[in-house]
Formats: C-alpha cells, structure tokens, sequence
C-alpha cells in the first residue's frame, strides 16, 4: 500500500474547555461538528452538551461531573501552545506542538500521590459509512450496550457485535474500550488517520462511541468518538483497581498523544 503523508493543522478554544475545533489536512476536516448554541453557554456542573470536535474528559466520562470536570470550564494561556486547567485535587496542562505535520499533544497532571482519573481525548470524527476501525486483531474489549452491564469479546466483533464498521447508519449505539490499546486507526476511502498515546506505567486504551443514529431520543443522529484514553472504563466510580491511572509518588503523570494522517496514492486501492 503506497500512501503519503498529510500534514495535519490544529486549533483549539482555551475558554472553552480547551476544546479542539479543527483537525485539518489534505482539504478534509477530521472533526464533526453540529450545531450546538448551548455550547458557548455552559457552566461547570452541567450535562455534557455534544457540539462535536475534542473535549478533554477528566477525572471521568460518564459518571458525575459528565464527561469530567475540565471540558465546561475555561482554560489559561500557561506558554506558547499550552493552556492549563485548575482544580482543587490536580492541575492539567496541555502542550499541543507541531512536529512537520504530526499533531503532538504533551499532558502533565499534579495530584496528589495516589489520585486515580480517567482522561479520554473525547474525539468526534468526520467519517462516511464507508469508514473502518482498526487495531490489533483479538484485543480484548469492553461492550457497553445500555443498559445490559459491561461484556467483554476480542476485537473486532466482542460478544458477537462487529465494531470495526462505523456504518452505515443501522438506529443503533454502543461503547466500547479496547483494553491495552495505545494504537488505532481509522480509514475512510482514501485517508487514515492515526492515533497513538504514550504513558509509562500506567492503563492505556482506545474508547469507541458509535452511534449510527441510535442517540439520542427522540432525535437520534451520527456521531463516531474514537478516543484514546487513560484508563479502561468510562466511568471512574465503577473502575476496578486496575482500570484507572493513578498518580504515582513524583506527584505527576505525563502523557503524549500523537495524531498523524496519510493518504494512498493515486490510484492505489488496496
């Protein structure tokens, strides 16, 4: 497969949770978008309001604050390309760089030792029915199809539901976290876009909402999270010893989230 790479171009909104609002290259936006005025208007403590891009997620997804205690908030400028977020139990501050092209983002949270958090890069992608999931056959994965409790299969298909296809629209949703996944991928016709998260010593994922028009009721409509993630729930209150980072002695955790996309050449259609 012969494909080139595209150099990606990123923005984001510091006053508005530090929410990313474009991931651009080639003459594609990667993030969704829908139009969401209530967006602008939130306030610490309110339901999660789904107006697409990135949100930063933390200490939670689901769960209370909804989708984390960071994304309603605003953000300060801490240096060039870095914002930071205040809380009583931690500080995150987020580096975003660009390395020709690759989208870098460096996080470093100060807590106290033994803090647990979940973090989840909460990206909503702008994929045709035609788009594909990829990561490691047999990777061990959590379904969530509410509200039957968590099962858990080897990718692509756990428990007999196949996730990798994010189309076309079917009137359903589901989660999922595929366990010990640092790396994934999505293609959709020509492009593919990659995500990796490095940390050291601590559980890392990729979470997986597709929602092909099943949610939310009475008005369904299509959106697909791929979003890598600290952790392995979506919900810090129900995570088991091992299914959350926890801040270690030094204070800190620091972790790096790598998005690059590539484009098969013209012509070649493998």
């Amino acid at each position: 497969m012969v494909s080139y790479p595209v150099p990606l171009v990123v923005g984001y909104a510091a006053t508005r949770g530090g929410r990313w609002t474009t991931l651009s290259g080639g003459g594609r936006e990667w993030l969704w978008h829908r139009p969401e005025p209530a967006r602008d208007a939130v306030r610490p403590g309110d339901p999660f309001v789904d107006a697409g891009g990135m949100e930063e997620c933390l200490p939670t997804v689901r769960g209370r604050p909804d989708h984390g205690d960071v994304w309603s908030r605003p953000w300060r400028a801490a240096g060039p390309g870095t914002i930071a977020v205040e809380r009583p139990s931690f500080v995150l501050t987020r580096r975003i760089t660009d390395h020709a092209g690759v989208v870098v983002a460096d996080y470093r949270l100060a807590a106290e030792p033994g803090h647990r958090f979940i973090w989840a890069a909460h990206a909503l992608l702008d994929l045709s029915p035609a788009a594909r999931l990829h990561a490691p056959a047999g990777t061990r994965t959590r379904l969530y199809l509410d509200p039957d409790p968590p099962s858990e299969g080897p990718w692509p298909a756990p428990a007999g539901v196949r996730l990798d296809r994010l189309g076309p629209d079917d009137g359903t949703a589901v989660g999922a976290v595929l366990l010990d996944c640092p790396r994934a991928e999505v293609t959709d016709g020509a492009d593919r876009l990659t995500l990796e998260l490095e940390c050291a010593g601590q559980p890392r994922s990729t979470a997986l909402w597709r929602n092909l028009r099943g949610w939310p009721a009475p008005e369904p409509y299509r959106s697909i999270g791929v979003e890598p993630m600290l952790g392995a729930a979506f919900d810090l209150a129900d995570a088991g010893p091992d299914d959350a980072a926890v801040v270690p002695a030094a204070g800190e955790v620091t972790w790096r989230l790598t998005v690059s996309a590539h484009r098969l050449a013209e012509g070649d259609t493998r």
